[in-house]
């Protein structure tokens, strides 16, 4: 019989990126989706759809379970960070496959600043932060921070570049928090500063189990998804992306999993960016997903790492799938995706494909 999966937040750009790289791992997969927003489900294709409380809701837990009772689910799936700490919560309630880290790791990620002081202490590069209690420390953590004129603002939960800001003065830093305060009700002591950090930016995505690392890979943000958008003019949603071939990246992005946990099970992406010096520096960690981006580079292989969670969670080897070609040397397979098309990934090779110049 097919494996049955439940995929949440179903017709969402991350829900239907996942199914979509399942699907093409193992067509025979039975996949049932759910989300709490009728309009989102309608985009979704999964096999099944059901409508659901909102997960942060106190009906959500009971409704989830009889739900996973109902269609015989083997294996739950979040894609955001607010459904992978709700399923941590009620893993012990779900009779089905729950493939995540442990809860303390999850809750430690959760909270950028808890994250990097954890990682620092253990010796691990991460950019120097400190958290903000009251718009009174703002001048004296610019100190600390040094003759550069160029720190990061942002909230210490939340994903997206959610409340980011570059700021170049303790007046900037001020009235930006002070806005989130009276516009948007989010306290003071709910922000950091930290060191800018102006180099490349990387995303590592790997997979565990107890302890053992199955497969990772990295890909490069190129361009920004919401640039323009957003005052930060970054975001973890990138528009272009490029897998790389880049060993220390990879290795910083695994060694700071085996630091959170010695056994560490179920997914992560680390987000990367480097110093001036051009070190690999961990700016956050998502524990229990998988990224958007990470999902498309399934669909050219060479491995399928989807599917390799899903064996994984339920007793079965990793595997993995051949690639749809071999990847050629020297040549670069970029992700692309903007807002009402679907993502995709071209290679380097087939950028000009069917494009007929008429620049002069």
């Amino acid at each position: 019989m097919a494996r049955r999966l439940l995929v949440l937040r179903a017709g969402s750009g991350p829900g239907n990126t996942l199914m979509r790289s399942l699907k093409a791992g193992a067509p025979s997969l039975f996949i049932v989706g759910c989300n709490d927003d009728r309009f989102a489900l309608k985009k979704s294709p999964a096999n099944r759809n059901y409508l659901l409380p909102f997960s942060e809701r106190a009906e959500f837990g009971d409704a989830l379970i009889e739900l996973i009772k109902a269609e015989r689910i083997d294996l739950v799936l979040p894609t955001n960070d607010v459904d992978v700490k709700r399923i941590s919560d009620l893993r012990d309630s779900i009779a089905c496959g729950v493939f995540l880290p442990r809860k303390a790791v999850i809750k430690r990620c959760q909270d950028k600043y808890q994250l990097t002081t954890f990682l620092r202490r253990r010796g691990l590069p991460v950019p120097l932060t400190y958290p903000v209690t009251t718009l009174r420390d703002i001048e004296r953590l610019f100190r600390r921070l040094g003759p550069s004129r160029q720190v990061w603002c942002r909230i210490r939960k939340g994903t997206g570049s959610f409340g980011a800001i570059l700021v170049g003065s303790p007046r900037q830093a001020r009235n930006w928090i002070r806005c989130w305060e009276d516009v948007g009700g989010v306290p003071a002591a709910s922000f950091t500063l930290s060191e800018y950090l102006p180099g490349r930016d990387f995303s590592v995505q790997s997979l565990w189990k107890e302890g053992r690392l199955i497969m990772a890979r990295a890909h490069e943000r190129v361009s920004y998804f919401v640039a323009g958008g957003g005052p930060s003019t970054v975001s973890s949603q990138a528009a272009l992306a490029r897998i790389v071939d880049e060993p220390e990246v990879i290795e910083v992005g695994t060694k700071v999993i085996r630091a959170l946990d010695a056994r560490a099970s179920g997914t992560f992406f680390v987000d990367i960016k480097e110093n001036a010096s051009g070190q690999p520096c961990v700016t956050e960690i998502n524990a229990g997903r998988f990224s958007s981006v990470s999902l498309v580079h399934d669909l050219a292989g060479p491995d399928n790492m989807t599917l390799a969670y899903v064996r994984a969670a339920l007793g079965g080897p990793a595997g993995a799938r051949r690639a749809r070609r071999a990847r050629k040397p020297g040549e670069t397979c970029y992700v692309l995706r903007d807002l009402d098309t679907l993502p995709a990934f071209v290679w380097s090779d087939d950028l000009f494909e069917g494009i007929e110049d008429a620049r002069g």
